[in-house]
């Protein structure tokens, strides 16, 4: 089921014949092909996008689609919808949905109209389902001064934006069985590094109706998702015979109130069984609120097994076939049941299946009809506006799902709320007395407290030692609400993990420095770490063109192991309102370093680790190609040659330590751009004929070719064992 590969290639392969040649070769390229039309004349796709900037990479396209259906993107594995994309603990790295799409409905002169993104059960490009069509690219915009995409009208550290419609150009196919609504929707994003926003990205969609003459009632706006939880590391969908299923989701409503007295009303999602350990988290989606104000804005939500248009054990749980029951269901909530065939807590379906959610809000428009708050309208050329988020989380603890256990998701879904909200903290869309914190007289949203940015750092390293270098930025940065330097302290942390590490966390704190005297924190100062001249007085030093003034050194590192480090950054906090330090986010800065032996003149003897190498080894991955033995006291450019007792030659490898980046086997990441000693280079262990090595003993030779070296030219011998 689904739009597996097979399927995406059909849907790419209808748009041939009515393309020109360039068309042909775009169409060709592109992953997804879910256009509804052939060619769009305003702009073209755009599906390569994702939210990057923190734990939840969620794929945004410019026609109204979420995620990639767990396709490869220009050749390479993107998240569709992943938390946590950043971790290394490959535990923690989980899917959770193929494709979403927007749905927005509304009645025009008393018929229901509904446009759609996708919809269950279609899968041929230009069917009825596939109801946008671009009008702008995705543009990519950032509030953080040193990012590439700096813009100072940006809102938060990673802002999305596009424009697409549902009116179709003139001289492209209509769209069977479907009347557009007429309707033009900007969409926006909005993503922050922050350790407290880094579960969830807000959506902000404003629909405009572009009909000359129709006004829209009613409009009802929301999102449809195809869950499926699961780990590709664990049960992948990008190997055959990997385990993957759709099957065992359940969904849930949670109407639970937040600590500001108003109703969560989040629709989410989750593996049954946690697949092992291995997908113990939540996806959800919440309103956040809108144009039409509290209490007049309502949530509404609906399930329903894949494509299932009859249910016996749930009669009413089923999809829409027509305009007039999709806009049942954006309008309306699913009812709920009682045990034993529905959850006890909840009422919904206790049967874990391949059940999709819509998450929808209204009524939606600019101005009541006739005053009455309960039915809104949108006439010719106005617009309203619908603002979700979607929330990921991790399980507070194992046993069925609960409050208790949503209890992470939970704290993520109200800090989304809480960006959402800014000055208007009765929810009401108007600035009331006491509310206008910076003194502007305007309704600010989108406003969270900000912790110190990380500092600048720089990892140098050599046999069993990684120095982390930073700078001083972070100590002059002012709190945008405060308006303080409220800066405080560093803390330094460091992970070791490998591909089958079984590791719970991600980090672990090596060190913390903060100032003295102020009763926060430990008081320790940053003497222990700051550069000094040799006056004992506080200086700098320049690498690569930039000044750092801190300097921590982990010894005992094991070398030839993936490492990663991150320095954060802290803040006072804020006694006064309640709010606790805040720190910057461990993946903002963190470097990946392999340790080893730095490039030498040769003055050394040649090594081989682990010597024997034994199947199986703490650091090998779970695949063929995932082994690994480094060869070690290399000279900065040598060629590595392995042989048989019978002297065949196995694999040949040319090591040059300025452009050594592992990229040559696959258990070393080389997007993660690591940082290597100079003097080591990996082999996994698969010949020249892309066999894997058998066990036995081998024979090697590492002839030095950099010619600048006394050395040059010099060869040295050795031996290793493989036991499997």
């Amino acid at each position: 089921m689904r739009y597996s590969l097979n399927r995406m290639n059909n849907l790419r392969s209808t748009h041939l014949w009515l393309s020109s040649p360039s068309s042909c070769l775009l169409l060709l390229c592109i992953l997804i092909g879910l256009m509804p039309t052939t060619l769009v004349a305003q702009a073209n796709d755009d599906y390569d996008k994702y939210t990057s900037i923190n734990q939840l990479g969620i794929a945004l396209t410019n026609f109204g689609l979420l995620g990639n259906g767990y396709n490869r993107i220009n050749g390479e594995i993107q998240p569709s919808c992943m938390y946590k994309q950043h971790t290394l603990v490959l535990r923690e790295q989980v899917e959770h949905f193929s494709f979403s799409g927007l749905w927005v409905g509304g009645m025009i002169n008393g018929q229901p109209r509904v446009s759609t993104a996708i919809v269950d059960g279609v899968f041929e490009s230009g069917s009825e389902g596939f109801e946008f069509v671009p009008l702008s690219p995705m543009v990519e915009r950032s509030s953080v001064t040193t990012s590439p995409v700096y813009d100072p009208t940006a809102i938060s550290h990673q802002d999305y934006s596009t424009k697409f419609t549902d009116v179709f150009p003139p001289n492209l196919t209509i769209v069977p069985n479907h009347e557009a609504l007429g309707i033009e929707v900007s969409m926006r994003t909005y993503a922050w590094d922050f350790s407290f926003a880094e579960a969830f990205v807000i959506f902000e969609y404003t629909i405009k109706n572009v009909n000359p003459t129709a006004t829209i009632s009613n409009i009802y706006a929301g999102i449809w998702h195809d869950v499926s939880i699961a780990n590709m590391n664990y049960t992948s969908v990008y190997e055959s015979g990997g385990g993957f299923n759709w099957y065992d989701n359940l969904d849930g409503f949670d109407e639970s109130i937040d600590g500001a007295g108003f109703g969560r009303d989040m629709s989410y999602s989750y593996d049954d069984d946690g697949d092992g350990s291995w997908a113990e988290t939540y996806i959800s989606q919440k309103t956040l609120g809108g144009s039409v104000p509290q209490p007049y804005l309502k949530t509404y939500y609906s399930q329903w097994p894949w494509n299932a248009v009859s249910n016996e054990t749930y009669p009413l749980y089923v999809m829409a076939l027509t305009d007039a029951a999709r806009y049942a269901q954006l309008s309306s909530s699913v009812p709920t049941g009682n045990p034993p065939d529905y959850l006890v807590a909840d009422g919904y379906p206790a049967n874990p299946g391949s059940w999709l959610f819509l998450h929808s809000a209204g009524p939606l428009g600019s101005e009541p009809v006739d005053g009455d708050m309960e039915n809104w309208e949108l006439p010719p050329g106005e617009s309203t506006t619908i603002v979700f988020a979607l929330v990921a989380a991790s399980w507070a603890g194992a046993g069925i799902d609960s409050p208790a256990r949503r209890t992470e998701l939970y704290t993520n879904a109200d800090w989304a709320q809480k960006a959402y909200d800014g000055e208007d903290s009765n929810r009401n869309n108007v600035l009331d007395p006491g509310e206008d914190s910076d003194l502007d007289g305007e309704l600010d949203r989108y406003i969270l407290p900000e912790p110190p940015p990380p500092p600048a750092i720089y990892i140098d390293n050599r046999s069993q030692e990684v120095d982390i270098y930073w700078d001083r930025s972070s100590e002059e940065a002012l709190d945008p609400i405060s308006h303080l330097k409220d800066f405080e302290g560093y803390r330094v942390y460091g992970a070791r993990k490998v591909q089958n590490d079984e590791q719970s966390q991600e980090y672990t704190l090596l060190a913390e420095f903060d100032k003295i005297g102020d009763n926060i924190g430990f008081d320790l100062g940053f003497d222990p770490v700051r550069i000094v001249n040799e006056f004992g007085e506080p200086d700098s030093i320049l690498i690569s063109g930039h000044y750092y003034h801190y300097k921590y050194t982990n010894i005992g590192v094991k070398n030839g192991w993936l490492n990663y480090y991150s320095v954060t950054a802290f803040d006072q906090g804020d006694p006064a309102t309640n709010l606790a330090s805040l720190e910057s986010s461990k993946s903002t800065n963190r470097k990946v370093v392999y340790p080893g032996t730095v490039a030498n003149d040769w003055n050394t003897e040649t090594g081989v680790y682990p010597n024997p190498y034994r199947g199986s080894a703490t650091w090998d991955g779970f695949g063929t190609r995932d082994k690994l033995i480094w060869f070690q006291y290399l000279p900065p450019q040598a060629e590595i040659r392995i042989y048989t007792l019978a002297m065949d030659e196995v694999k040949r490898i040319i090591h040059d330590s300025e452009t050594y980046m592992g990229d040559d086997v696959q258990n070393i990441n080389s997007r993660l751009d690591p940082k290597f000693s100079g003097g080591e280079h990996a082999w996994d262990l698969i010949t020249r004929d892309q066999q894997e090595a058998a066990t036995g003993l081998y024979l090697y030779s590492i002839e030095n070719i950099d010619k600048t070296s006394p050395n040059y030219g010099k060869v040295k011998e050795g031996k290793f064992v493989i036991l499997k």
